[in-house]
C-alpha cells in the first residue's frame, strides 16, 4: 500500500474512532464514498492500524479460549482478564458457567476447598432445579475453621432448589485399614457409588506448600507437603497430590485419600476445573496437561501459561 492510500485509510479510522463521526460524515471531509470508507476501516482493522479491545471485567479472551481448547483437547474453556479480585472473578466467571450449563448436570459431583466456596457464595439463587450434589471426597475437618466441605455442598444445592448427599468421611485417614473400614461402611460406599456416576464434575486445586487447605484443616503438617514437594509434587486434586505429569507421587498416601480417584476424573465426560492465580500455574498445567479435565475455567495469565509452557503431556486425545 502506497503512502496516500495507507495515510488515507488512517485518516478515516482516526475520524471514525477518535471523533466519532460516521461514514457518510467521513465521505464528505475526504470526497470520497460512503462505501470506500467502510472498506478502509475494514482494512485498518484487519492490517493492525486498528486494534479493538473488550476490557470489561467480565469479558472473556475468546481467541485464548479456542487455543488452550485446540491445544489440550479441551471441550471448553473460560478465561477471563486480569483483575484486582482475580480468584473472585474467576470463581464467579465458573458460577455463571455452572448456571448456563445445558443439560443441567443432575448430579453434580464436587471437592471443597477455598474457590470451591466462592463458588458456591457466587451462585445466584435459582441457578437450576432439582440438583443433586454429591461430595467427591472426604471433608469431614479436623479443624472447625476450615469445616468448609459440607456447607460448599449444602449451598450449592440449596440454591438449585435440590439436595446434598455428604461424604461423611475426613479427607486422609493415618490408617490405611481405616480407610478400608470405612470406604467399605454401606453408607460411605453408598455416596461413593453416586460419586462415580455423576454426570459432571466441578474442582480446583491445591498449592503444595504451607497455605494448603489440607495443611489449614489438619491432615497434613508442613513438614509432610516439604516431602511431598521433594518427591515431585505441584499440588494436590481431591486431596490428592500429583506430579508435573499428573501422577501421583505418594501412593501409599494416596491410599489413605478418601474419595473419588484420578482416573474416574479423566473419563469423565464433564469435569469443569477452576483455577486461579500465579502460585497454582504448576498445578494447573499438571492437571489440564495430564487430561484431568474436560474444561478449564482461569485467568489470562494462568491461560498464558499454560499456553506457553512445554507440558509433559498434552491433555485429552
Amino acid at each position: 500500500m502506497s503512502d496516500a492510500p495507507e495515510m488515507l485509510m488512517v485518516r478515516a479510522a482516526q475520524l471514525y474512532y477518535d471523533d466519532s463521526k460516521t461514514q457518510d460524515e467521513i465521505g464528505s471531509l475526504l470526497g470520497i464514498t460512503r462505501w470506500k470508507v467502510g472498506r478502509l476501516l475494514i482494512q485498518a482493522r484487519e492490517s493492525g492500524v486498528v486494534r479493538i479491545e473488550i476490557v470489561h471485567p467480565r469479558a472473556r479472551r475468546v481467541g485464548v479460549e479456542r487455543q488452550l481448547c485446540e491445544r489440550y483437547g479441551l471441550s471448553d474453556a473460560v478465561v477471563i482478564p486480569a483483575s484486582d479480585d482475580t480468584p473472585g472473578r474467576v470463581a464467579g466467571a465458573a458460577a455463571e458457567y455452572l448456571a448456563a450449563m445445558r443439560p443441567v448436570p443432575r448430579t453434580l459431583g464436587i471437592s471443597w476447598g477455598r474457590t470451591l466456596s466462592d463458588i458456591a457464595d457466587h451462585l445466584s439463587a435459582g441457578w437450576a432445579t432439582g440438583v443433586t450434589v454429591v461430595q467427591i471426597n472426604g471433608g469431614v475437618s479436623l479443624n472447625k475453621r476450615t469445616s468448609t466441605a459440607a456447607a460448599t455442598a449444602v449451598t450449592i444445592a440449596h440454591k438449585a432448589d435440590g439436595h446434598a448427599i455428604l461424604l461423611p468421611s475426613p479427607a486422609i485417614l493415618e490408617q490405611l485399614e481405616t480407610k478400608r473400614a470405612i470406604e467399605g461402611d454401606r453408607t460411605v460406599a453408598t455416596v461413593l457409588e453416586l460419586a462415580g456416576a455423576a454426570s459432571a464434575y466441578l474442582y480446583s486445586a491445591g498449592v503444595a506448600d504451607e497455605s494448603s487447605v489440607l495443611v489449614d484443616s489438619g491432615y497434613l503438617t508442613t513438614d509432610d507437603v516439604a516431602r511431598l514437594v521433594a518427591h515431585g509434587a505441584v499440588g494436590d486434586v481431591v486431596g490428592r497430590y500429583i506430579a508435573a505429569d499428573g501422577s501421583t507421587v505418594d501412593p501409599q498416601l494416596d491410599e489413605r485419600t478418601v474419595g473419588l480417584g484420578l482416573d474416574a476424573l479423566r473419563a469423565a465426560d464433564t469435569a469443569i476445573f477452576v483455577v486461579a492465580g500465579e502460585a497454582k500455574h504448576a498445578v494447573a498445567q499438571a492437571v489440564v496437561a495430564s487430561g484431568l479435565c474436560t474444561v478449564v475455567v482461569t485467568d489470562e495469565a494462568t491461560a498464558e501459561y499454560l499456553l506457553t509452557t512445554t507440558a509433559p503431556a498434552e491433555g485429552r486425545r
